[in-house]
């Protein structure tokens, strides 16, 4: 999805990923794969709750963008009928992330790209739920917008996520 600042995020991760391989375990992907979300779809999006049409099925708005060259194991897709914040409602084929990452004996998690309001928060606050210890690189997410970043920003720090740098929005 177009976030101010998330080509910029994606080329930076993947900078990230081949200059610390040895960093993680494992590196998988979640993204917007939408078929039909009904109302997260709108003609006069807010920006918060409805969104126009974005990472849609068989368009090129659902490709990763094409500066994220970071190999992944998994991609998990979510949203093909509902809004989906979460990388956590997301399934690689059959398998589920939280399935996933139990299934290769992961208990932490680092997470990154956009944006850091909606969907990096979502996923992160499933994660911690999940029992996973959660860590955001902010440096490496964009938010769209400074009040929701806050916002998002106070609500995983309550939640016992570990925020590391400084958050992007609009950037």
């Amino acid at each position: 999805m177009g976030v101010a600042g998330g080509a910029a995020v994606a080329r930076d991760i993947s900078s990230m990923v081949a200059a610390e391989a040895d960093r993680w375990n494992h590196v998988v992907g979640t993204r917007d794969y939408h078929i039909d979300p009904g109302h997260h779809f709108s003609p006069e999006p807010d920006f918060v709750d409805t969104w126009p049409p974005h990472c849609v099925v068989g368009t090129e708005g659902a490709a990763l963008h094409p500066d994220m060259t970071a190999p992944m194991e998994a991609l998990f897709d979510k949203g093909a009928y509902s809004a989906a914040y979460s990388g956590f409602e997301g399934n690689a084929g059959e398998v589920s992330l939280v399935r996933w990452l139990r299934d290769h004996d992961v208990d932490a998690v680092d997470i990154v790209g956009i944006a850091t309001d909606h969907c990096v928060r979502a996923t992160a606050l499933d994660a911690v739920e999940e029992g996973f210890d959660t860590t955001v690189l902010l440096d490496k997410t964009a938010g769209v917008a400074d009040t929701t970043t806050e916002t998002a920003l106070q609500e995983m720090t309550k939640a016992g996520v570990t925020l590391d740098g400084k958050p992007r929005v609009g950037a």
